[in-house]
């Protein structure tokens, strides 16, 4: 099983690197990053900021969008192309494919999310307009739980689509609704409901949105707690607290662990079914 899982994360990683969407976004993600921090007129950009809020406002639209892209046309170029035919008929393990492909994704998109964050870093340096160490900790901490939770959704989107028409759509609908309406949405669900159910409804939607969780964290953790208001004052105390790092960590693997779970029920049941 081991063995399966390593070559069809292999596989992933050699056609994510010819894949030239990455390299688009590659381009985008440095271009306006690197535009973002010239702007800035601080030596040093360190804690939540109006540069770093623009910043982390550019990576939670750009990251998501790309890693939905990628991760939903990687499955569905598989049936379209004929490989999982071919890949089905070897003594390959639907969990190894599945995972091979998770992994493999994620690995070309933090590789190229990295190369986007040295990139960045080194040019600031020069300017003298360098991010700080610590902030530069958080957003690469952010980049990657986004990355690792998006490639998740997005491959659960693959599962459902015949081709990459539909994948494309699905995938632009979803980042819409996640990163886009979201806010909207959530003022008018929550304008509905008894103020005594706001917080607690709050926690479940939070926790249902992973742009809006990894944004949360990183935006307490830059110091910038207070600007979200009384509604979010448990989940300022919560990530504050010394295991709170832990805890965001833990809930990022079980979102993932669930989606991953019903990515393989999808492509299992199509595999003995048709």
């Amino acid at each position: 099983m081991i063995s399966n899982l390593i070559y069809v994360a292999n596989r992933e990683i050699k056609l994510g690197f010819r894949n030239p969407w990455a390299y688009s976004f590659l381009i985008l993600f440095c271009m306006f990053g690197l535009s973002l921090l010239v702007l800035n007129a601080q030596n040093v950009v360190e804690g939540f900021s109006g540069t770093t809020g623009s910043l982390l406002n550019l990576i939670l639209y750009l990251l998501p969008l790309m890693a939905l892209f990628i991760g939903s046309f990687s499955l569905t170029s598989e049936r379209e192309d004929g490989a999982w035919q071919l890949l089905s008929t070897y003594p390959l393990r639907t969990s190894s494919f599945v995972i091979g492909k998770y992994l493999g994704l994620c690995c070309v998109l933090i590789t190229i999310v990295f190369f986007g964050y040295g990139l960045m870093g080194v040019v600031s340096g020069f300017m003298g307009n360098a991010l700080d160490l610590l902030t530069y900790g958080l957003f690469t901490m952010f980049s990657a739980g986004l990355v690792c939770m998006f490639v998740g959704v997005a491959l659960l989107i693959g599962s459902i689509c015949s081709n990459r028409w539909q994948a494309l759509t699905i995938s632009v609908s979803v980042w819409f609704f996640l990163v886009i309406a979201w806010p909207a949405l959530l003022i008018a669900i929550l304008g509905f409901v008894p103020y005594a159910w706001v917080q607690p409804l709050l926690s479940v939607l939070t926790l249902l949105n992973p742009a809006e969780l990894v944004r949360l964290f990183v935006v307490i953790k830059l110091g910038g707690g207070s600007i979200l208001g009384p509604e979010y004052y448990r989940w300022v105390f919560w990530i504050q607290k010394p295991g709170g790092t832990a805890m965001f960590m833990i809930a990022l693997c079980i979102w993932i662990a669930l989606s991953m779970l019903i990515v393989h029920r999808i492509w299992e049941r199509r595999r003995y079914l048709g």
